[in-house]
């Protein structure tokens, strides 16, 4: 009879049918009265969503609080009930509040050994016959080791509860080791491992460095060919959830042998690596051409959200998201990244006051969500509301302690509000944490210009742009550290050095706006400088062309009429006198000008720009961004202008 019964339950249990199985499951325990029985039954519950009949099973059958009785998986599920019923300090009372130091040890010991008997028996090919002892005394020992093992692992499983106690409780750092400790004791246990990534709580090194030591040859499978394999491809698999900012051609290598050797190509997870490489690459047309594809595969694969998010709002496409947020809002209400997907859609029509409403009840609805809280703090800094924004940044310090952008945009708001010390402070802070962000440099870059170290400004501007290439990130998307390069040497006197890089900025530029009209007043006084007066004059009537009002425009053009007057001698009067001449031959050379920026403009190439551009003191734009990064939106700030100050326009 109880064999029929555990037949019927585990059948009922491979159907889904959750009513069945505790029926037939709950007869069995009373004809049986086992604890094994009794864990089948409580475990029914849980998977039906009952927690508290889960805990009175398991609590009525003495097997959890009993020190005699104990067994791992009833405390893991007793306390794995009371976190699904928020119960997080009873939970911590039936798993301890710190990892026992012993169980690492033991751990490492009894997989080590179970290893070495299994590899050794296939390797031999050990055979013994039915009366054996000895075969009966191995075969039991290789039983009891097993059993071990499944122990350890539900011990590492309740060091991964720990963690989700404590984070649940803002203890972040006892929330981080305590997962640490879990993968450490299980390196299969990817739920440990994926908090740690996905919520950011280690830095870049630090996750490459906890890589390095786990022991990934304890992972046993059968014949020592195949444990080792399998040792690799977890270890692969691990690498390729680590940040994108270090080691891009280990992550590339990973990704590659993963698509040949296993045929995961096509994996969502291994794409959406990929997707997040080419976004930290600021190859946004290709992250968002990954994400779009699994995303008409697999609709609501919501992991993908934040990254097609902010690609969709990098390149503008407002209609997309307009119906993205909608079908969401529709169908999956309860999600995060739903009210996420809303309010990146206000941000990118410039409502911001909406936008900021759903960013907030999206980090409310999960608290660790981190698009969603750097999105909630760039409203503040895009309405210039630079002490709100500093608050909310400062949350997300703490929330994501092992990712660097929060501090990055600390160092922006205070750069906003010339606040010089504190934003180096954050900056370097962020440095610290990785220091392969191009983005970091680029700011630092911008203090030390304000501080008139103009040696050290161009070093930090050169080496983001020697990284931004290292990457093999898009070079459109950093003009404005290119541009920014240029101004030191402007201001250094380096005229032919500066001259090249604002031209290299004006040949990338897309499109004609404000800051393309502060590039070519840039170029033009640097011309100027060098003597070249009727160039400079081409640049300054170009740069009114886009802005005709411009105030330092229409003050260097009169210098520079007034410097080509005297160069040719003609003083003044004689500049009046031959005025007419002089405009045929301007308009000739406009003429000339026009026609060839017109060609580039055919044959230029688009792109985005990012990073702040050297702005005039009270510049009203944001340094905030829009967010980057495992589920971040851009972390350059809107396009800033560049712009003289008085002081800066003539020397």
């Amino acid at each position: 009879m109880e064999k029929f019964l555990k037949d019927w339950r585990q059948d009922a249990t491979n159907k889904n049918q959750h009513e069945s199985a505790i029926f037939i499951a709950d007869k069995l325990l009373a004809l049986t009265n086992d604890p094994k029985d009794a864990f089948w039954l409580a475990q029914l519950h849980f998977a039906d969503g009952n927690y508290s009949r889960a805990q009175t099973v398991l609590n009525k059958h003495n097997l959890v609080h009993d020190p005699e009785c104990k067994y791992p998986a009833c405390q893991y599920l007793a306390a794995h009930c009371c976190v699904k019923l928020s119960k997080f300090e009873d939970a911590l009372e039936i798993l301890g509040d710190k990892t026992p130091n012993h169980l690492l040890e033991n751990m490492n010991k009894a997989r080590r050994k179970q290893q070495q008997q299994t590899s050794g028996n296939a390797r031999n090919g050990v055979h013994h016959t039915k009366g054996s002892g000895r075969a009966d005394g191995i075969r039991d020992n290789e039983e009891r080791d097993t059993e071990i093992t499944s122990d350890t692992k539900y011990d590492a499983a309740m060091c991964y509860l720990r963690g989700i106690c404590f984070a649940k409780q803002n203890a972040f750092d006892r929330a981080k080791e305590c997962y640490m400790d879990a993968v450490r004791i299980d390196v299969q246990c990817f739920e440990a491992f994926d908090q740690l990534t996905k919520n950011s709580l280690l830095s870049p090194d630090e996750e490459w460095d906890f890589l390095e030591t786990l022991d990934f040859d304890s992972i046993v499978a059968n014949g020592t060919d195949t444990s080792q394999e399998a040792a690799q491809f977890v270890k692969m698999l691990y690498t390729t959830r680590l940040s994108k900012y270090k080691n891009p051609a280990e992550f590339s290598n990973a990704v590659e042998s993963l698509s040949q050797h296993y045929n995961l190509e096509s994996n969502p997870d291994i794409l959406l690596s990929k997707a997040e490489l080419f976004f930290t690459q600021c190859r946004f047309k290709q992250a968002l051409a990954i994400t779009a594809a699994v995303l008409e595969r697999d609709a609501y694969n919501f992991s993908f959200l934040p990254i097609h998010l902010a690609c969709l709002h990098e390149l503008h496409r407002s209609n997309d998201l307009f119906l993205l947020a909608h079908r969401l809002a529709d169908l999956h209400p309860e999600e995060p990244a739903t009210w996420l997907a809303v309010g990146v859609y206000y941000l990118s029509i410039n409502q911001i006051a909406e936008a900021r409403r759903f960013f907030s009840k999206s980090s409310m609805m999960n608290p660790t969500f981190a698009p969603a809280w750097i999105g909630f703090a760039h409203t503040f800094a895009l309405e210039g509301e630079h002490d709100q924004a500093i608050s909310a940044y400062g949350t997300a310090v703490r929330l994501f302690q092992g990712t660097h952008l929060p501090r990055l945009f600390l160092g922006m708001q205070h750069l906003q509000l010339s606040n010089l010390n504190l934003a180096h402070e954050y900056l370097t802070s962020a440095q610290k944490l990785c220091g392969t962000d191009p983005l970091v440099l680029n700011e630092l870059g911008v203090v030390y210009y304000h501080n008139n170290h103009l040696d050290a400004s161009a070093k930090f501007f050169l080496d983001s742009l020697s990284l931004a290439a290292d990457i093999d990130s898009e070079s459109s998307a950093w003009l404005a550290t290119r541009a920014n390069l240029g101004h030191v040497y402007r201001r250094q006197h380096r005229w032919s050095l500066a001259l090249r890089e604002f031209n290299e900025v004006l040949r990338q530029m897309p499109t004609k706006n404000h800051t393309t009209m502060n590039i070519v007043c840039a170029k033009g006084l640097v011309l100027l400088e060098m003597g070249r007066c009727w160039e400079s004059i081409a640049a300054f009537h170009e740069a009114l062309a886009v802005s005709p009002q411009d105030p330092v425009a229409n003050d260097l053009l009169a210098r520079a009429l007034e410097e080509n007057a005297m160069a040719q001698g003609w003083g003044v009067d004689g500049m009046k006198g031959d005025q007419e001449k002089a405009e045929e031959a301007l308009e000739e050379a406009m003429q000339v000008k026009l026609k060839h920026l017109e060609w580039n403009r055919r044959m230029g190439r688009g792109g985005r720009q990012r990073g702040r551009v050297i702005g005039e003191e009270g510049d009203g734009e944001d340094g905030g961004g829009k967010g980057k990064g495992k589920g971040r939106m851009s972390e350059g700030g809107d396009d800033s202008t560049m712009a003289m100050s008085e002081d800066e326009r003539v020397e």
